[in-house]
């Protein structure tokens, strides 16, 4: 899939709005709603290359910022790391993934800090019984309404929210702290009594250690995610493509010193 983006307008003026209009080819109201915020906002989906690239000229020619991911290269999602465990050390950020293999950053060379909100759901199959009247029973037992056995298959679907913290160096999502997974004894003295209390901690640990990274809290709203992502893309499906796209457009311009790797 390549996606189009907007970026770093000042305001949703109408003149803007018009323009964005006749490049989409919307109504103005339909328009505006994709400039509320500020950006970066998804304007446009493709299978292939070719017509996001057209688009991407024609809004540079209005006027527009514009960006052009290619998810399948991007790989969008796939290259985070999942933590399970961390230790917050004077200046040096430890991590453990849930397969067990250890990196560290420096506070220093932290980018940006994302937390979201994600959804989790499974889906339980399970068989109801149920009776249901039989004509050929009924017509066998002389017009004495009849029933008969069923069995049939359920599926029942469930829903749950919960936050994650993405970290981000240079212009790619890095790290992902899970809140309902994480081992907080990483916090020491400071851990707290419920995840919630210790997630809220972490970020604001990580905060205060990185005064140069930025942070936006945007994606903790799903109507602030639907915003970014276009009336194309569900958040359900389409959180890890936002935080990309949030962390391209605030990357920042210098190199990012990594101690560690993930091979």
């Amino acid at each position: 899939m390549h996606v189009v983006t907007i970026h770093h307008w000042q305001e949703p003026t109408a003149e803007l709005a018009q323009a964005l209009a006749g490049v989409l080819k919307v109504t103005a109201f339909d328009a505006r709603q994709r400039l509320i915020g500020n950006g970066p906002a998804v304007v446009g989906t493709f299978a292939e290359p070719d017509p996001a690239q057209r688009l991407a000229v024609k809004l540079q020619e209005a006027g527009f910022r514009v960006g052009v991911i290619d998810t399948s290269a991007a790989g969008a999602g796939s290259s985070f790391c999942i933590v399970h465990r961390f230790l917050l050390e004077e200046a040096m950020l430890h991590i453990e993934d849930v397969d067990g293999r250890k990196a560290r950053i420096a506070y220093s060379a932290v980018g940006l800090l994302l937390p979201a909100t994600r959804v989790t759901g499974q889906a339980e199959s399970h068989t109801v019984t149920e009776r249901k009247f039989s004509m050929g029973k009924t017509l066998m037992a002389g017009g004495l309404p009849m029933t008969r056995k069923v069995e049939r298959r359920e599926t029942v679907s469930s829903e749950e929210r919960e936050r994650v913290l993405y970290l981000c160096k240079g212009s790619r999502p890095w790290l992902i702290f899970p809140q309902s997974s994480l081992v907080y004894d990483g916090l020491g003295a400071r851990m707290k009594p419920s995840r919630e209390m210790n997630f809220n901690e972490l970020v604001a640990e990580l905060r205060r250690r990185s005064p140069a990274a930025g942070y936006d809290d945007r994606l903790l709203n799903r109507a602030a995610q639907a915003r970014l992502l276009g009336p194309l893309l569900s958040p359900e499906t389409n959180l890890d493509l936002a935080v990309e796209i949030l962390a391209r457009d605030k990357a920042a311009a210098v190199p990012v010193p990594v101690h560690g790797s993930f091979s």
